[in-house]
């Protein structure tokens, strides 16, 4: 009799990293199913299929930690540009601000406000809970996708958009809205404290918020409420105390700043027992909505219709022209990635100045116009500040709370290149270029320690038992080919990639195969600092 496969697939010959943090070693990976059944000598073993894995790497399938892929997960091409970097899963809800859980008003101010982030709600959608749009997303997706709660949301829900502290009541009803959708699945809690209504809410409301995911063991994770030298001190201590009452695991977002500056705040934290992760994308610029640069907080209260109302008036082009302009220099810096008018399509790509003097007025007056046009909703790519260098980035790299992400946006003609090229250009620049990391250590930073750090059970490993999320990379050729004026070409060197053991991507090519999974915590652990083997400080 013919010997029965034990093996639905087997790669043959590559060597694997295990997400460990351990170095790389030469061994087969066998497959059945969607789990990992073996790693080791399997040339004798019978298999359905052998993939020829020489001269590559096995790695676990990276966890974008931070990606804003909550309307877009569906879309082929951002399949591509995600599994081409070897990102098998995301989390998305970042920032404060997503569709879920939301009722119509909650929906409505994520769908106008953050449109230029991360899109519109797909067509039908009226709202509804985490569950259901988590299992909605990964119907039709090839990466898996988790999703935190979006504290901004929330209380655009309950309390609304004006600038005042939430009253007791509506305090206990936006608590009992984030912890029905933990129960839902939902992995930890998000806040965008630069954002609208985020930035209106105080330190004793987000400690509220966060006390159910702590009784979870999950994580807040922060966009900080400033990441410039004069309030990234306040902001990290911020999320260090809401942490510490909540019992929550704190996390800071798309950590950018001075090394100088921000490694003593971490230490400073964990020396009282509070270890603050964080990620962080290997570019010096970022992306995020104009308003958010060029509007106060103050001026965005009550919504977009409010804020529109206000750019109409005269008076208030001249405070943004006399007083608010002149104090902000970011805004000299910024490119304009994504404009939902139409009409004004043709400044896609262009700097914030220059397509003011073609437009034939000046910059307040243009921003405002732009703004109005498209009921807020333009996105863009600006540098993140004098305030840090590459060296910085390569610093942040290296400490053990770092997790990556690319932040990706997909919207627009000229997004920024992270959404194509952050994970690729870790491994092709950080790792074989400028040696930041080992691949061992890489694995862990790309995928060991988000599932950790998330709760996310059998995945970020190369382990028997483990689910079958795995990129092979080619360690000579991997890196990122997008940059500021080509920002959507796919990555190289990830030719093959695997979710829950079926081909997602194949030589190099997005397949038929839907296996995208929903992400859940495993436990109440899930928020647990992990530890590293095979790890050194660096």
């Amino acid at each position: 009799m013919p010997d029965v496969p034990s093996f639905d697939l087997v790669l043959a010959g590559g060597r694997v990293v295990d997400g460990s943090g351990a170095e790389p070693v030469q061994a087969d990976v066998g497959i059945v199913a969607d789990r990992i059944t073996a790693v080791g000598a399997l040339a004798d073993t019978p298999a359905r299929e052998r993939l020829d894995a020489a001269g590559l790497l096995v790695m676990p399938g990276f966890i974008d930690v931070h990606a804003h892929v909550d309307a877009v997960l569906p879309e082929p091409r951002v399949q591509q540009a995600l599994l081409r970097q070897g990102v098998t899963s995301v989390i998305v809800g970042q920032d404060g601000i997503s569709f879920a859980p939301a009722g119509a008003r909650g929906l409505r101010h994520a769908e106008r406000y953050f449109a230029a982030v991360n899109g519109r709600a797909p067509a039908g959608y009226a709202g509804g809970g985490v569950g259901a749009r988590l299992e909605r997303l990964a119907r039709d997706s090839a990466v898996n996708v988790g999703q935190l709660v979006p504290a901004g949301t929330v209380r655009a829900e309950v309390v609304g958009l004006d600038d005042r502290p939430a009253t007791p009541g509506e305090l206990a009803r936006m608590a009992d809205v984030v912890d029905a959708a933990l129960a839902e699945g939902a992995l930890g809690l998000s806040t965008g404290l630069d954002y609208v209504p985020g930035a209106f809410a105080d330190a004793d409301e987000l400690i509220a918020l966060a006390r159910p995911v702590g009784a979870m063991g999950g994580a807040i994770v922060s966009h900080l409420r400033g990441y410039a030298s004069d309030r990234i001190a306040d902001a990290v201590s911020e999320l260090a105390h809401i942490a510490e009452q909540s019992g929550a695991h704190g996390h800071i977002s798309h950590l950018t700043g001075r090394a100088a500056l921000v490694e003593p705040l971490l230490d400073a934290a964990s020396a009282r027992g509070t270890v603050l992760s964080f990620d962080s994308y290997p570019y010096l610029r970022g992306a995020t909505i104009l308003a958010m640069i060029a509007l106060p907080p103050e001026m965005q209260a009550g919504g977009p219709d409010a804020t529109r109302a206000r750019l109409a008036e005269e008076s208030v082009r001249h405070e943004l022209r006399t007083r608010w302009f002149p104090t902000n220099p970011r805004l000299a810096t910024v490119r304009i990635a994504y404009v939902a008018d139409p009409a004004f399509a043709w400044a896609e790509g262009m700097l914030l100045t220059d397509a003011a003097r073609r437009h034939g007025t000046d910059l307040a007056a243009f921003v405002c116009e732009l703004l109005i046009a498209s009921e807020l909703s333009v996105g863009c790519v600006v540098d993140n500040g004098a305030d840090r260098d590459e060296s910085d980035v390569r610093a942040l790299l290296r400490r053990t709370e770092h997790m990556a992400s690319s932040d990706a946006i997909y919207l627009g003609s000229h997004p920024h290149p992270r959404g194509w090229g952050a994970f690729a250009r870790l491994l092709g620049r950080h790792v074989r270029e400028l040696g930041d990391w080992s691949w061992g250590e890489a694995a862990w930073h790309l995928a060991g320690h988000a599932a950790q750090r998330f709760g996310l059970a059998g995945r970020g490993v190369v382990a028997r038992g483990a689910i079958a999320d795995l990129a092979l990379v080619d360690p000579l050729t991997v890196g990122d080919r997008s940059d500021y004026d080509a920002p959507t070409r796919p990555a190289a060197g990830v030719p093959h990639v695997l979710v829950s053991g079926r081909f997602a991507l194949r030589d190099g090519a997005l397949t038929t195969e839907r296996p995208g999974q929903v992400l859940r915590p495993a436990s109440a652990s899930a928020g647990a600092v992990a530890t590293r083997t095979g790890m050194e400080e660096r």
